[in-house]
């Protein structure tokens, strides 16, 4: 299994910086960040210093989304990265929350984002893509390549992750939510002819180690309620038994009132007391290291390719360490 992280971009920028170089120096493989241009600095800026600071990191977004960037900016940006630094870069995307919701603009739709998978890739590797009636080619980047993961949780959004993408990203690391969204995933791509198996799954959630569960939920409970605004998004498509959805998913948003952006990403803030201890304890990873590493490899045997921690409660280091030490080596002996 490989290993990520994910920062927020909060001033200073050199902090995300040197967190995702002393990642690296742990044995993480992957350094992401959001993707919210108000909430947070500018993170394409971040990712070259990044790259610059480690010497094998993949580095990107998690997620992206086709509305905040011209679809070529967006490609160029990774094509450039992948020209100064190797193909180290992959993108994550969806349809976009806070960076959306923020501005005042709903998220995109499916079709929107299919498209702007398509067009993002194919110029970001160099190949010519038809954009705005017009085509379009970076005749410099013919040596570049680009992994495309889409966040996923209904079953659109799913069937178009399996059949056009190179991976799925599930943002919660709940086992039952994780075996119904996988199988989703890798059905649609038999549906569409491809290789399950190619497809690369990768499962992002809090991580905090150590031995106070009270307050390890504290810190982490904005998770839920992070992931409830996708939620609420699918109860309002499907209804309340969501059409297949499983209820593991739905049901806990109940007592939801609202969401305040401000609050995104960030422990204490009121708006998601609605989010139950059952649901931190599904979604996050908490407890001492024997707790993390049982669900690890729960979640490996669902076929789980790479665990990315959202990094973002009061223990970032002394969790980095205890990954890097004994949880990833751990994870790298057979049983």
């Amino acid at each position: 299994m490989d290993f990520g992280v994910v920062l927020q971009t909060d001033p200073p920028a050199w902090r995300v910086v040197d967190l995702a170089r002393r990642a690296e120096s742990h044995g993480f493989s992957h350094g992401w960040t959001f993707d919210s241009h108000v909430l947070w600095q500018e993170p394409y800026v971040i990712y070259s210093q990044m790259l610059s600071a480690t010497k094998r990191m993949i580095v990107g977004p998690m997620v992206t989304n086709p509305g905040t960037r011209d679809w070529t900016v967006t490609a160029s940006l990774f094509a450039t990265l992948n020209d100064m630094f190797g193909n180290r870069t992959a993108c994550g995307i969806g349809r976009g929350d806070s960076a959306m919701r923020v501005i005042g603009q709903p998220p995109a739709s499916l079709t929107t984002l299919g498209e702007a998978m398509a067009v993002i890739k194919d110029l970001a590797e160099g190949r010519e893509a038809l954009y705005n009636g017009t085509r379009q080619h970076f005749p410099w980047a013919g040596r570049s390549e680009l992994k495309m993961l889409m966040a996923a949780y209904g079953p659109k959004a799913l069937h178009l992750c399996g059949s056009r993408t190179d991976g799925f990203i599930l943002q919660l690391a709940d086992p039952i939510i994780a075996r119904w969204t996988i199988a989703a995933v890798h059905r649609a791509a038999e549906e569409a002819g491809r290789d399950p198996e190619s497809l690369y799954i990768c499962v992002a959630a809090p991580a905090y180690v150590g031995d106070d569960i009270p307050h390890q939920r504290e810190q982490c409970r904005w998770f839920g309620g992070m992931v409830g605004n996708h939620v609420a998004d699918l109860v309002a498509r499907y209804g309340d038994q969501g059409t297949g959805v499983p209820r593991e998913l739905t049901d806990y948003i109940a007592g939801r009132q609202g969401y305040d952006y401000r609050g995104h990403g960030k422990a204490g803030h009121d708006h998601t007391d609605f989010v139950p201890d059952e649901i931190i304890d599904r979604f996050c990873l908490l407890g001492d290291e024997q707790d993390h590493l049982a669900r690890l490899r729960e979640l490996e045997s669902l076929g789980v390719d790479q665990f990315a921690i959202y990094l973002m409660h009061d223990q970032k280091d002394e969790t980095l360490n205890a990954y890097g030490q004994r949880i990833i080596p751990a994870m790298s002996n057979p049983q």
